[in-house]
């Protein structure tokens, strides 16, 4: 298992392999992952734990606990915690297709939609 500190959080990936990727995702209170889409990587997200907000294509709901999203490319997506978060994250192995739209953390890849 390998953890990857973000700032807003922190990954665990618990399974990289040729055919897909298994994560967990923790992300702290008031953090927000970027509003990013991906070229060819298909994600799914299921929380287990805290309250979240998802921003998939310029709509933004609650994301609760034992809930779960598709997110196929190209969708555009953001997750925000309102409290702690802990969210499982099953993708396809594309773990570089990121383009970052917004990123709060001034990271690179971040473009203008």
């Amino acid at each position: 298992m390998r953890r990857v500190e973000k700032p807003w959080g922190y990954e665990l990936w618990w399974a990289v392999t040729d055919k897909y990727v298994g994560k967990l995702i923790h992300v702290n209170q008031g953090h927000s992952l970027s509003l990013q889409y991906h070229v060819k990587k298909h994600e799914s997200m299921y929380l287990i734990s805290g309250q979240a907000e998802i921003l998939l294509d310029g709509e933004t709901r609650a994301f609760h606990p034992g809930e779960a999203i598709v997110i196929p490319p190209p969708t555009k997506h953001r997750v925000t915690a309102v409290t702690d978060i802990d969210v499982i994250e099953v993708s396809t192995p594309e773990l570089d297709d990121v383009v970052r739209l917004e990123d709060r953390y001034g990271r690179e890849g971040t473009s203008n939609p």
